[in-house]
């Protein structure tokens, strides 16, 4: 077992952490509002999706060679021109998403590049920086819904530019890169793995929509759903880095299970199952990385293209039986297992 310490890589994620937070606030503050008034609900928060998680593969590689460039701010120009956009009524809305997802995409990119690249193969950080997303999205779909000016909200964007720039200022050459991300077994076919750890991403995102929880009937429940998952999101890396990828990725995975299970009637027994299981967010990012040592933005976009995978179907549609919902779920369960029992590899440090 190792020691957590506190260091810039963890200053690093916290600063990413509450530019996450607010950057999903903005969003999903503009989903909110657009859902209120139109009936093709689906609609918004599709075209969203396709453009705030497919292109983060793309900006990713791209920033990848291009270190100089910084998309944190460049994203927040976009995400706030669109926003401010939307608040005036100046485009069309599906426009002013354009732009707002385009922004959160940069960002997004920006958080993951700086967090994995100063943590010295630390998962904690990065782990941080997403958990902030959780906090942000309930929150803005929480604002979306009352009186409150979008002008604070603007204020509350540019709030992060100190956060931004302050983050950037501690990469340098010596820790502008991702060698020491080794927890893949050596000589595997990284298609394979690539593929496989895309497909246990795409899990978690159809988890996070398909779970049967027929409890979340109020404001507060949903509020702490979505605590759970990010307290989950930065447990896993923070006790990965302690205990080892492999005890905590299929400990995780195999706890969650029948606490998902026997979790609908169940608030806080449901609750457990998707702490336990949003832990595994950091350790296939972790993993991708360890193939993409290079290219660490490009592997954090193989992440959100498999959450934008796993979130496909529920546009289409909807499994209504508890019955067949749990066999999913055990299936799929016992399958991303499989994947890290085949993927991680022994770690003589935490045996």
């Amino acid at each position: 077992m190792k020691k957590f310490k506190v260091g810039e890589d963890l200053e690093c994620g916290l600063l990413y952490f509450y530019v996450h937070f607010v950057v999903e606030v903005l969003c999903f503050f503009v989903l909110a509002r657009l859902i209120g008034d139109s009936p093709f609900l689906w609609l918004a928060p599709l075209f969203y999706d396709v453009i705030a998680f497919v292109p983060q593969g793309i900006i990713g590689y791209i920033y990848d060679r291009f270190k100089k460039f910084n998309c944190g701010l460049w994203g927040l120009f976009l995400l706030l021109f669109g926003f401010i956009c939307f608040g005036l009524d100046l485009v069309n809305p599906y426009i002013a998403i354009l732009f707002i997802a385009l922004g959160n995409a940069f960002l997004h990119v920006q958080g993951a590049e700086i967090t994995l690249r100063v943590s010295a193969g630390k998962l904690a950080p990065s782990a941080i920086f997403v958990a902030g997303g959780s906090f942000g999205v309930v929150t803005g779909k929480l604002l979306g819904t009352t009186v409150v000016s979008f002008w604070i909200l603007v204020i509350l964007a540019l709030s992060t530019i100190p956060f931004i720039l302050l983050a950037d200022s501690y990469i340098n050459e010596k820790n502008n890169n991702c060698e020491k991300f080794d927890y893949v077994k050596e000589n595997s076919n990284q298609l394979i793995i690539v593929m496989a750890l895309v497909f246990f991403v795409a899990v978690r995102g159809y988890m996070g929509y398909g779970l049967p929880t027929s409890w979340n009937k109020t404001v507060l429940q949903t509020v702490i759903l979505y605590v759970a998952m990010g307290l989950g999101k930065a447990l896993g890396g923070i006790l990965s880095d302690i205990y080892g990828l492999k005890k905590v990725g299929i400990g995780s995975c195999l706890l969650s299970l029948p606490f998902l299970l026997l979790g609908d009637n169940l608030m806080f027994v449901s609750l457990i199952g998707v702490l336990f299981f949003s832990m595994t967010m950091s350790i296939t990012l972790a993993l991708l990385v360890s193939v993409f040592k290079q290219a660490p933005g490009l592997a954090f976009g193989m992440t959100t293209l498999g959450l934008f995978l796993g979130s496909v179907p529920i546009f289409i549609f909807r499994i209504t039986s508890v019955l067949i919902n749990c066999c999913i779920i055990v299936v799929l369960t016992l399958l991303c297992v499989i994947i890290l029992m085949k993927v991680i590899r022994k770690d003589k440090e935490y045996e």
